[in-house]
């Protein structure tokens, strides 16, 4: 795992939200058309996140829509955010990660959870016996880490196309327990303050307080995530960011929807935000002009110390959000500067 020397990276986490009006195909032409712009723009890594029945969103088979990006682009780095392991066997993640990294070497991240990244019933259809991976966590990356591992040629059980492969894996969290787990390990460790805000800066003071190097990392490697809306003004941003709203309702009504096109920020839409479980999920969201996020990130980054920030953009028309996230890239330089 490399360290910075240019100030904080700044990178993106996709979870190819499906906007009203469009079809699972041109959302993920659409994202590998966002992938394709973030390498010009100077982003570090383009993650995918694993969601399961979600009329929403598309990154389900997260490990080929992997491939997809990854087939569509030339150096940037595109990953995990994350794989939620206990869906999976860890000899199928080696080998599938193992072959990614083989296709497109010194560019594959594999990101892991624990989180099932979808409903309880569902989860249980996914692997009735996940709860015996969950509890088995860390068990269950010390079997990956051996799959990629060139001292596993012995074994009765090989991810062949694995061993010796370079996929850097890290530890994704929403509460204490896995900052914990990364700082023991000494793996790099990605927050989702994006919407799980409230231990964002209790973990990452666990993680390097009790960070012990490793083979794979000498130093602790914070990275957090945030929603990041752009627009020339700030009443076109906070217009934008209605989308996103109204998408948290749909997710703590139970009425999950497509990506509904913008409105008005209606007194309705202000009072709404303003409901403490909204506010809190949405706490880490920097929206407006470039000079008001360019503020809000700043004091994220001093307020933080971490060493990559994860920009989640959820705009409901892809050219609006790739100028989004062009104009934080902008920010982003100049902070580094």
């Amino acid at each position: 795992m490399e360290k910075s020397n240019r100030g904080v990276r700044y990178s993106i986490l996709d979870l190819a939200l499906i906007s009203q009006g469009n079809t699972t195909a041109e959302t993920l032409q659409k994202s590998l058309a966002l992938a394709q712009q973030a390498e010009e723009f100077g982003y570090h890594r383009y993650w995918l996140a694993e969601h399961h029945n979600s009329i929403s969103i598309a990154s389900s088979a997260t490990s080929v829509l992997i491939g997809y990006i990854a087939g569509g682009t030339k150096k940037i780095r595109v990953g995990s955010g994350g794989i939620m392991l206990p869906n999976h066997s860890p000899l199928i993640v080696a080998e599938q990660f193992g072959t990614l990294g083989s296709l497109y070497p010194n560019r594959i991240d594999l990101g892991l959870g624990r989180a099932p990244g979808t409903d309880q019933e569902t989860a249980f259809a996914i692997r009735s016996d996940r709860m015996n991976s969950v509890y088995k966590f860390p068990e269950e990356i010390q079997k990956i880490q051996q799959y990629f591992s060139n001292n596993n040629s012995d074994a009765k059980v090989r991810a062949n196309v694995a061993e010796g492969v370079d996929v850097p894996i890290y530890i994704l969290g929403s509460s204490t327990d896995s900052a914990h787990l990364a700082a023991k390990k000494g793996l790099p460790y990605a927050f989702a303050s994006h919407f799980a805000t409230t231990q964002l800066i209790e973990a990452l003071n666990i993680y390097h307080n009790e960070f012990q190097p490793s083979e794979f990392l000498q130093e602790p490697y914070a990275m957090a995530g945030a929603n990041v809306i752009v627009a020339d003004t700030d009443e076109e941003a906070e217009r934008y960011f209605t989308s996103l709203i109204r998408g948290i309702i749909g997710i703590l009504t139970g009425k999950r929807n497509f990506l509904q096109a913008p409105t008005e920020m209606t007194p309705d839409l202000v009072e709404v935000r303003k409901h403490p479980a909204v506010e809190q999920m949405l706490k880490y969201s920097f929206v407006g002009s470039k000079d008001t996020v360019k503020k809000k990130t700043e004091e994220f980054l001093a307020q933080t110390k971490i060493n990559e920030l994860i920009a989640v953009t959820n705009i409901y028309d892809a050219d609006n959000r790739v100028n989004s996230y062009q104009m934080f890239s902008e920010i982003m330089k100049e902070i580094n500067n």
